[in-house]
């Protein structure tokens, strides 16, 4: 981990919009963190002008990574993997592999970010599939962290346990909590709830080590009931939508209600800093940018529609995990596991033993 300098490398190409919305996020960042530098991957000319029009042109808080191609939010995952191996994503993950970034972001398509993440940088030790997480705003004004949010549309028992691992690595790491709680989320808080991946995930996560809370529901990632959230990405991607969803629709209806006549106008002043407070409690461009776990590398996903100031809290995500040491941090996370199941699993045949011996 870095002591001066954090170096972050940009997929300047990839998102909805690109170029526009990555170096001018970059810039405005630079500006208010003096110990952060950038590689900017993407075609030179292009970022270049885009510099030149902030003004930024030959500033030394940048260094530009030239990249032939780009990746589109319609390649399939074998078309960026395969075929275009210049690409921005493939240049601005390589930097991470080299040791030239501390880590690496993109706007781009989430399969093939993820797919040359995992194949340039590889998994953990002990990591059988890396998860996606992000942190979902609750009641209590922090975040809850959820994993895994579309990574892993079919998982074991074993995988949720990893996703716990690495959840609570990086709750400690990014939000700084101690001992973070773990809920596996379900159709019910008893035991007895849940298909059979769900039931054997919660019995390996009670004698994990872990600071396992139990079963929660759907309800309980709003409400803050535990730090992390488990389940498996498919579940995951559908709640996260379905909370973004949410979110844009209480919005839209605030500001259509305030809009009608003359009083509601004059109620919509009054009520102007109340309003202020919550738009930002539900403004998910604040928890923009998702770290892609068990990697050998800091990797962070911005969603594909953001705007410089949502790709801003992706870069300061990106900042946070190198700052902290998520990567030491999960490593360490898995070890420590790895130890206590091993002991356990000794203790528990020796006592096996011993009830099968005679003569004991």
């Amino acid at each position: 981990m870095p002591t001066t300098e954090i170096r972050i490398a940009i997929d300047c190409m990839g998102g909805d919009v690109g170029l526009p919305v990555t170096v001018p996020a970059a810039c405005q960042f630079a500006k208010q963190n003096a110990d952060t530098r950038f590689l900017l991957a993407g075609d030179a000319d292009a970022i270049e002008a885009r510099l030149r029009s902030l003004g930024d042109l030959g500033r030394d808080w940048y260094e530009i990574l030239p990249a032939s191609e780009v990746v589109t939010m319609d390649d399939p995952v074998e078309v960026a993997l395969r075929r275009k191996k210049d690409s921005s994503m493939r240049v601005a993950v390589q930097a991470v592999k080299d040791g030239r970034a501390d880590a690496c972001i993109s706007a781009g398509n989430t399969g093939a970010w993820m797919a040359i993440s995992r194949y340039i940088l590889k998994t953990l030790d002990g990591i059988d599939r890396p998860a996606i997480a992000t942190s979902i705003p609750n009641q209590k004004g922090g975040a809850t962290t959820m994993l895994d949010l579309g990574a892993n549309v079919d998982c074991s028992a074993e995988h949720l346990l990893q996703f716990a691992i690495m959840g609570s690595a990086l709750a400690s790491a990014v939000d700084r909590r101690q001992q973070p709680t773990i809920g596996l989320l379900n159709i019910g808080e008893e035991v007895i709830k849940g298909n059979e991946v769900v039931k054997q995930a919660a019995e390996l996560l009670r004698t994990s080590g872990l600071n396992f809370y139990g079963n929660v529901e759907g309800d309980d990632i709003c409400k803050g009931t535990v730090d992390v959230i488990v389940c498996d990405g498919f579940v995951g991607n559908v709640v996260l939508k379905s909370i973004e969803g949410v979110a844009k629709m209480v919005a839209t209806m605030m500001r259509a209600e305030f809009k009608r006549d003359a009083l509601s106008m004059a109620a919509g002043v009054l009520a102007t800093p109340v309003l202020n407070r919550l738009r930002d409690r539900v403004d998910n461009r604040r928890y923009n940018g998702a770290a892609l776990l068990g990697l050998r590398g800091i990797v962070i996903k911005s969603h594909g529609s953001a705007d410089a100031y949502a790709f801003g809290y992706a870069l300061q995500r990106a900042r946070e995990a190198v700052h902290n040491g998520l990567l030491d941090g999960t490593t360490n996370a898995i070890d420590h596991l790895r130890q206590s199941l091993q002991a356990a699993a000794a203790q528990s045949a020796k006592l096996s033993n011993d009830l099968s011996d005679p003569a004991r």
